[in-house]
């Protein structure tokens, strides 16, 4: 992470996707959910989320209940059906936090998210799928400002699971494409050792 020259920049506010009527407010975009219990367990899941859910899949209604298997597979109890994550998406009035965090060259992104993911504790697979959804969206940018949330995020979008996970790890990441690099702070990234019954999201936010 040394590499990346870490630089000083004030909160930026959230981006804007509106439709008619709609609280003007930023994307949270693609939050997946894997759960991995150490045996099969029928797992309830509940999103208390400061905004507007758009997408989800398999469909949210008061909740998510199904019964996870420790390789991953979720299976739905009502149908049968195999999903191997949780996906949710919605607009939210949220601020998220730039006070730290990364600049990082364009052409540099799957580089530097590849080794920010394996610090913050997201397996291979994890790590892939992210990047496959995000990397086309940062590379052709001169520059990406990246702050992966704490507090912001999990305040803003609360879980509630049952039964309660061993391990649970959220990573999510607000970014903003920029023409220049400019400063901001460098961000320690960390991640809880996954021990027991663990719970992964991972997810972002293009902040305009």
């Amino acid at each position: 992470m040394k590499k990346y020259v870490p630089l000083l920049l004030a909160l930026v506010l959230a981006a804007a996707l509106a439709g008619c009527g709609e609280v003007r407010g930023a994307v949270s975009a693609k939050p997946v959910l894997y759960l991995y219990p150490q045996e099969e367990t029928t797992v309830s899941i509940q999103l208390d989320y400061n905004g507007r859910l758009t997408t989800t899949y398999p469909a949210y209604a008061d909740g998510w209940t199904v019964t996870a298997h420790p390789d991953g597979t979720l299976t739905d109890p009502e149908t049968g059906r195999d999903y191997y994550c949780l996906f949710w998406e919605g607009i939210s009035p949220v601020e998220y936090d730039f006070s730290e965090g990364f600049v990082v060259p364009g052409k540099e992104t799957a580089a530097f998210l590849e080794e920010a993911l394996a610090t913050l504790g997201l397996t291979d697979q994890e790590a892939n799928e992210f990047l496959i959804y995000w990397l086309p969206k940062m590379e052709g940018n001169p520059y990406n400002l990246i702050a992966f949330q704490d507090e912001v995020y999990t305040e803003n979008a609360a879980l509630s699971i049952s039964p309660t996970p061993d391990t649970l790890l959220r990573v999510f990441m607000a970014w903003k494409g920029l023409e220049a690099p400019v400063e901001v702070r460098p961000q320690t990234l960390i991640a809880p050792a996954r021990t027991g019954f663990t719970v992964v999201e991972w997810g972002g936010a293009e902040v305009g």
